[in-house]
C-alpha cells in the first residue's frame, strides 16, 4: 500500500506488481522494476553477443573479465559494455555523483565486496574521505546501524591502503 500519492511509475507498474508474499515483494521497488523490465525484454534482444570480451585500451582484460570472465563471461561483458560503457558514461550525473549514489546503495544493501572497490573508485572520482564517512553516518539512520558499522570497517581498510600507497610514492 503506497504511503503517499501514486506516481506515474506506480500506475504503470501496477498491472505487473507481484501479489502476495513473493521474494519480488521483498526487493526495493526500483530493483524489482529492473528485474521485471529485464524479464519483459523481447527474446531477440536477449540473444548473446557474438563479439569478443571487452578489453581495455592496452589490450588487457578488463577488471570484470579478470574477476568473472571465465565463470560468467556474459555478466563480465554486460558489466563492461552496459554498466561501465553506457550507464557510467551518461551525462545526466557526473562520475562523482554516480560514485556517491553507488556507495550509498552498496552500504544500504550490505554488499561489502563491491563497496570496497567502489570506495576506491569514489575517491578517484573526487569524493572526499570526509564525504564518504558522512555518507556512511547518514545511512546508519536509513539503512541500519549494522550496515554502517560494517561500512566503516571497510572504509578504514580502503583509506589505510590509500594512505600507504601515498607514502610509498
Amino acid at each position: 500500500m503506497p504511503l503517499g500519492p501514486r506516481s506515474a511509475a506506480d500506475e504503470l507498474m501496477e498491472p505487473h506488481r507481484c501479489k502476495g508474499t513473493s521474494a519480488m515483494n521483498k526487493l526495493p521497488w526500483g530493483i524489482a522494476a529492473l528485474l521485471m523490465t529485464a524479464a519483459m525484454t523481447p527474446a531477440h534482444a536477449q540473444q548473446p553477443a557474438k563479439d569478443k570480451p571487452a578489453m581495455s585500451e592496452s589490450s588487457q582484460p578488463s577488471r570484470a573479465q579478470q574477476l568473472m570472465g571465465d565463470t560468467a563471461p556474459k555478466l563480465a561483458d554486460l558489466t563492461d559494455k552496459v554498466l561501465y560503457g553506457d550507464i557510467w558514461e551518461r551525462p545526466e550525473l557526473s562520475k562523482r555523483d554516480r560514485s556517491l549514489v553507488t556507495v550509498a546503495a552498496l552500504i544500504a544493501l550490505d554488499r561489502p565486496d563491491q563497496l570496497r572497490s567502489h570506495l576506491r573508485i569514489a575517491r578517484q572520482n573526487g569524493v572526499t574521505q570526509a564525504e564518504l564517512v558522512e555518507t556512511i553516518t547518514h545511512l546508519a539512520f536509513y539503512s541500519g546501524w549494522p550496515n554502517s558499522v560494517s561500512a566503516v570497517a571497510i572504509a578504514k581498510e580502503v583509506f589505510a591502503e590509500a594512505d600507504q600507497k601515498a607514502r610509498e610514492r
